[in-house]
């Protein structure tokens, strides 16, 4: 199922006038993500990047613009090129550079979705470095206290080499939730968990379909609002992003994609200790009803085994539409 999923992903895209290479790259992308059981930035976003390109709002081809303002800042325009081909073009230059400087950072602006970002933190970390990885959305989540959703998911990933043949990356949105798994759910019929959602009038609701059009909470109540709302204030201070209810473009087909992306990589990462202090981690006592303590990453990277042997579910309706826009008779304009 994994190879039969790529393919039908690489042919909708070649339909739509993704070069292989693009294709590759973002097709990559998304199937890591379904493989790790995050459906929510996998393969239903296929059908929204075709649409957007058929709309001229993406475009196919480009990996972007790069400047050098500095010796370890780069300015990316995406020319809204593909999320991760924008993205890759971009950490690739940093990589290098952060070998000779140290640190490196690139700010990304006008540019599609870049999906899971675990994936370019792990990619860093693979390579002896530290990654960190940032990125905008529109505006979806409630401030504590509110009713009305006005900052973004705003997520964040940490990649560090630790020794071990895996390294430790943590992935996480500033959102209890991100309004992808609300997608995902409302696309299978299953219902949030309690807390997750406001509805459209500020009120509590366990519908996923009611929720697209509501609120999602912060994680950690107050502490996840002020990093998200940090996050956003700093990217949008270092890419020119849109901020708050004036960014669009990565949940929809109508709109320029005007969120913010920021990547940093930072070198000389020393690993000593740090295998053993995360086998401490793994080795302590389970509280009531946990069989045991996890690292962040591992059960996703759990799931990702498995699923390579065994397949990828994903939701009918995706697979159907993935079909369709595969096998249609006319390329996309």
């Amino acid at each position: 199922m994994v190879e039969e999923a790529r393919n039908v992903a690489m042919r909708a895209l070649a339909r739509a006038g993704v070069s292989q290479s693009n294709a590759t790259t973002q097709t990559d992308l998304w199937l890591d993500a379904e493989l790790r059981g995050i459906a929510s930035h996998g393969l239903l976003r296929l059908e929204r990047i075709v649409q957007r390109i058929e709309r001229g709002l993406a475009d196919p081809k480009t990996s972007g613009e790069r400047e050098w303002l500095g010796s370890s800042f780069l300015a990316v325009d995406g020319k809204a090129g593909l999320g991760p081909v924008v993205a890759l073009a971009a950490l690739d230059q940093i990589m290098q550079r952060a070998q000779e400087t140290g640190i490196a950072i690139a700010a990304i602006g006008n540019s599609q979705h870049i999906g899971m970002l675990g994936w370019y933190a792990e990619r860093v970390a693979k390579a002896g470095q530290v990654g960190i990885v940032l990125s905008t959305s529109e505006a979806l989540v409630h401030p504590w206290g509110g009713r009305r959703a006005l900052l973004g998911t705003n997520p964040i990933a940490i990649g560090v080499p630790t020794g071990e043949p895996e390294p430790f990356v943590m992935d996480t949105a500033t959102s209890i939730v991100s309004m992808g798994e609300i997608h995902d759910r409302a696309h299978r019929g299953v219902p949030l968990e309690d807390g997750w959602a406001l509805d459209v009038n500020g009120a509590a609701t366990v519908d996923a379909e009611a929720a697209k059009s509501g609120a999602i909470a912060p994680f950690g109540q107050a502490k996840g609002y002020a990093l998200g709302l940090a996050f956003e204030l700093m990217i949008s201070a270092l890419t020119g992003a849109a901020l708050g209810r004036d960014v669009h473009g990565t949940l929809d087909a109508d709109h320029p994609c005007n969120k913010g992306d920021m990547f940093i990589v930072i070198d000389r990462a020393r690993t000593d200790g740090l295998a053993g202090y995360l086998d401490i981690i793994r080795n302590a006592e389970p509280a009531q009803g946990f069989a045991s303590v996890l690292v962040p990453g591992e059960r996703g990277r759990a799931l990702r085994a498995k699923r390579m042997r065994e397949g990828v579910p994903i939701a009918d309706p995706v697979w159907a539409t993935l079909q369709a826009l595969a096998d249609a008779k006319e390329p996309a304009a």
